[in-house]
């Protein structure tokens, strides 16, 4: 154990390691992440104005306050089932990708007896991570872009056809994001 890797970090009491393992198990995303889900979240959340204002005739400027209200909050209710999603899916997709990136880093590194064994497992273990949050990321904004989506068509034109556009806008995008966001928090098995 190098005294350089193991400086103590002053804040927590942790070693730069065990700071960067905890932040592979939590919850809590990167700000680049962070911004992308937010990012793709309001992208998302404003399709549906869109809809709204040409298909169900709904006026656009008296309708402007409801749409940014609505919109704001859908935004951050998929942004939040983005994150979920990702938490869930990270550590499986890690562990289905663990050989292929052993593999790879492995054929990188060749024979080079410059790299201990110690830094061997760091690059891969550091890969793997990466390779999951990646994956992770994008298939968790692709999958609750099309169930939101999905969910808003059904429930604007088969459930609440006979409703009035105010109406309808306000409960098939309340109902779709706040949906993900509840069902992201359920715990998976496999």
């Amino acid at each position: 154990m190098g005294s350089g890797k193991q400086q103590k970090v002053q804040s927590s009491g942790f070693t730069k390691e065990e700071e960067l393992l905890l932040q592979d198990f939590s919850r809590n995303v990167s700000t680049k992440s962070s911004a992308l889900f937010y990012g793709n979240a309001f992208i998302v959340s404003a399709v549906p104005i869109w809809l709204f204002w040409r298909i169900h005739n709904m006026d656009l400027f008296p309708s402007s306050i409801l749409f940014v209200l609505v919109t704001a909050a859908s935004t951050y209710l998929m942004a939040t089932a983005y994150k979920n999603i990702k938490f869930q899916l990270k550590h499986k997709i890690a562990g289905r990708r663990e050989e292929a990136v052993t593999r790879e880093v492995n054929r990188q590194l060749g024979d080079d007896k410059k790299v201990t064994r110690k830094e061997k497992d760091e690059r891969i273990l550091w890969k793997k991570n990466e390779v999951a949050d990646y994956e992770a990321t994008t298939f968790a904004i692709f999958y609750n872009n099309a169930i939101y989506l999905a969910v808003i068509i059904f429930i604007s034109f088969f459930l609440l056809k006979n409703s009035t556009p105010f109406v309808n806008y306000i409960f098939s995008v309340g109902i779709a994001s706040g949906a993900l966001a509840l069902f992201s928090t359920s715990a998976q098995t496999n």
